[in-house]
């Protein structure tokens, strides 16, 4: 019976490969015409029955195709950071495949803070071969959603506080990932910004907040990357589910910005029939059901895009436009990743992957301070001292959908002892933390139990740096509940498990003390003055600790900037009352209520206002090298340029800005040159200055580059909600570049009348 009703494809497959030039063969299986042609004559071949299956899920990560047409289904797999080890039919368990250890790449936070586009270029094309090996179609990544606070527990896989920055960075990932046929997936669409009552609280704003902080990167992914996919959140937007928000996926994704691939929802995140039917969601999938038995109680048959969508077809209460819609742009996902014209075969835990996986972690790597201690030399027959349980514990197993099962990962401590195999390389715990090694039945074989007390582990600490050369700290935040985990948000900035009591006793007995934070999101450092160095690492993937290790001994020279701001406490930042964070009950409301009552000021657009000092501002990072700023020159017809624009217009290029960069110091190095725009004073307030460009420059000692920057119209444009335009302002604008938003080095002003 199997091979009967599989007869009419593979008939049509054989009839394709026996006839190239296409001649009896149906325009769907002919390789050689557009995607829109296949799709437009594959779509009347289909029942509205099999149009349906292609709309919702068939087991936990694929939905159903056409078998009678030889159309495949279609496999998803989480990222952004790794394929995701394969699961149970229908549930989040292993499955117990012995051949899906992935290579784990850096998180996003690390991606975003390399500051370089050829990185997340090189991260997107890497990842996407391991996808396309795997037989995967979409892959679910990668995430942009804003730092709008440092609790949130999902920070660590996005890429930081700034819209520009996010945007500039998701783009080449995007491409590179669809190069290998496999769809990237931008999520969470939109103004997902934290964790706690995710999938209850409701994101109320205004539209110049949503359009100028929260939408950009999404704009900028579509518009510039063309990404084929698209993923809701599960939080609401001023009341309405977003993985069927009528606003954010019919009027702007599909409708000003053209989007002409899929909208998915988030696992589990869709919540009305007829609103999933309408409001622009192409494919629905979930989680805890009953599929694989195909039992009477089968979830999958119950979805809000399945039975009850054939039923209300049936009867009439809807018609069949959104399901040609939705199928076609389903067919249009097919035939550009498992049915593309162009085979992809991909690769799968390549050396290339290996090595391009630490040359991101390290060009992440961001050395936030440096009193001369840093690069670390560790004579032969020396003694160097690592303390920290953040040294030893393995992190790519954990964290919510971003867990990954890998064949190997390199903690610091092994890095370090393999960098200095000549000296006693000594370990001490210092905490105890988390010391849960399994996610989802995957676990790192480690045993990380320790029955020492708290003074016990700081005596033992204080007792190990005798006689020594170096004394590192490694420590930071985790991937378990309450700390940079899905599902969940933190409770503070503050370091957990009494680190800052060890630091500070640490620094105390050794003032050139070197602390390596390892986090993805910002942490308070009120030890920072006591200290020789510190060092912002990130949860690296397999080779971490090679990643780490590299920049503090010098092979590498640190280049990374921060992509968020470190606040010297959280009560500095910008979200004061329970309205803002989490979101408050309110009588006659099903939902927690959110509001976004500090609008556009986000991050350093919050700290410039209020003149709060910081930690360390966004954009931050030093090296062992120096840089010098030449002046800023300044070409184009950015004069004539005020007025308004709409939405996806205003990309023209109205002012070109360059300036000399050189390098001044010993040693080969990168600078990331920052730009950002200054707007005159005018009757609607806006941020003190916005990054509005970045050139990474890699320059050898004593060499001398050129930083470009091209300004769109848009790049001076704020949003007018009531107009529903981009309005520029006349009157003196200033451009500031500079190696971080607090260290500006050169400027110039251009008159906009």
């Amino acid at each position: 019976m199997k091979f009967k009703a599989l007869l009419p494809a593979i008939l049509a497959i054989a009839a394709c490969t026996t006839n190239p030039a296409g001649k009896n063969v149906p325009v769907y299986l002919d390789l050689s015409r557009s995607v829109e042609e296949r799709v437009a004559d594959a779509l009347p071949r289909l029942t509205t029955e099999e149009k349906v299956a292609l709309t919702h899920a068939q087991s936990k990560f694929s939905s159903r195709g056409v078998p009678r047409l030889g159309i495949p289904e279609v496999w998803c797999t989480d990222g952004p950071h790794g394929i995701r080890p394969e699961v149970l039919w229908d549930e989040w368990d292993q499955a117990g495949w012995t051949n899906d250890s992935c290579t784990a790449f850096p998180a996003l936070s690390c991606l975003a803070a390399t500051w370089d586009k050829e990185m997340s270029l090189l991260f997107g094309r890497s990842i996407g071969e391991e996808a396309r090996y795997r037989k995967k179609d979409i892959l679910l990544g990668p995430g942009v959603n804003i730092c709008r606070t440092p609790l949130n527990g999902r920070n660590f896989e996005y890429m930081g506080e700034d819209p520009y920055l996010a945007g500039q960075m998701v783009v080449p990932y995007v491409k590179g990932v669809q190069e290998n046929g496999v769809a990237a997936c931008v999520k969470h669409f939109a103004v997902n910004n934290q964790e706690v009552r995710r999938t209850a609280t409701s994101s109320n704003l205004d539209d110049r907040t949503l359009y100028e902080i929260y939408l950009p990167a999404f704009e900028a992914a579509v518009r510039e990357g063309n990404a084929w996919a698209i993923m809701g959140s599960y939080n609401l937007y001023n009341g309405q589910f977003n993985c069927h928000n009528k606003r954010l996926l019919l009027d702007i994704l599909k409708g000003e910005w053209g989007f002409d691939g899929v909208v998915v929802s988030d696992w589990g995140g869709c919540r009305d029939d007829d609103e999933a039917i309408l409001n622009g969601l192409d494919m629905e999938f979930g989680t805890w059901t009953n599929g694989l038995t195909g039992a009477a109680s089968d979830g999958y048959s119950n979805y809000h895009l399945a039975n009850p969508y054939l039923q209300r077809i049936a009867d009439g209460r809807v018609g069949t436009k959104e399901l040609d819609d939705k199928a076609a742009r389903v067919l249009r996902t097919i035939f550009r990743t498992s049915m593309a014209s162009e085979p992809h075969f991909g690769s799968f835990n390549s050396p290339e992957h290996y090595a391009a996986a630490r040359r991101i972690a390290a060009a992440g790597t961001v050395l936030l301070q440096n009193n001369g201690i840093l690069p670390l030399n560790v004579p032969d027959g020396g003694k160097l001292v690592v303390i920290g349980e953040n040294a030893v514990k393995k992190m790519v197993v954990g964290g919510g959908s971003s867990s990954l099962k890998t064949n190997y990962e390199i903690t610091p401590l092994e890095a370090l002892q393999e960098a200095f195999p000549a000296a006693d390389v000594v370990w001490e715990r210092g905490y105890v933390g988390d010391t849960s090694t399994s996610y989802n039945k995957v676990d790192t074989g480690q045993d990380l139990t320790d029955s020492r007390s708290a003074a016990k582990l700081l005596s033992d600490a204080i007792a190990a740096i005798e006689g020594a050369d170096a004394v590192i700290f490694i420590g930071g935040l985790n991937k378990s509940g309450g700390q940079d985990n899905e599902g969940t948000d933190r409770a503070d900035i503050i370091l957990p498990y009494g680190q800052d009591a060890v630091i500070e006793a640490l620094a105390e007995a050794v003032p050139s003390l070197i602390v390596v934070n390892i986090s993805g999101s910002p942490v308070a450092m009120p030890w920072a003055d006591k200290v020789g160095a510190i060092v912002q690492g990130w949860y690296g993937g397999s080779e971490t600790g090679h990643a780490l290790a590299d920049v503090l001994t010098g092979a590498v020279n640190p280049s990374g900037r921060l992509p968020f701001t470190l606040p010297k406490a959280l009560a500095d930042g910008p979200l004061k009352t329970e309205r803002q964070y989490p979101g408050i009950q309110e009588e006659g409301q099903e939902w927690w209520q959110e509001y976004y009552d500090e609008g556009v000021f986000v991050g350093y657009r919050w700290y410039d206002k209020q003149q709060i000092p910081v930690q360390f501002p966004f954009g931050h990072g030093l090296s062992y090298t120096e840089f010098e700023y030449g002046n800023a020159g300044l070409s184009g017809k950015a004069i004539g340029c005020a007025g308004s624009f709409s939405p996806g217009q205003g990309e023209e290029e109205v002012l070109k800005v360059t300036v000399k960069v050189s390098n001044t110091g010993s040693i080969d190095g990168a600078e990331v040159a920052q730009l950002y725009v200054c707007p005159p004073e005018g009757d609607v307030e806006r941020p003190v200055k916005e990054l509005r460009g970045f050139d990474k420059l890699q320059l050898a000692a004593g060499e001398s580059g050129t930083a470009t920057f091209s300004l769109p119209r848009r790049a001076f444009a704020r949003f007018d909600a009531d107009a529903h335009k981009w309005v520029v302002d006349p009157g003196q604008w200033r451009i500031e570049i500079g190696s971080s938003s607090a260290d500006l080095r050169t400027s110039a002003t251009v008159e906009i009348r």
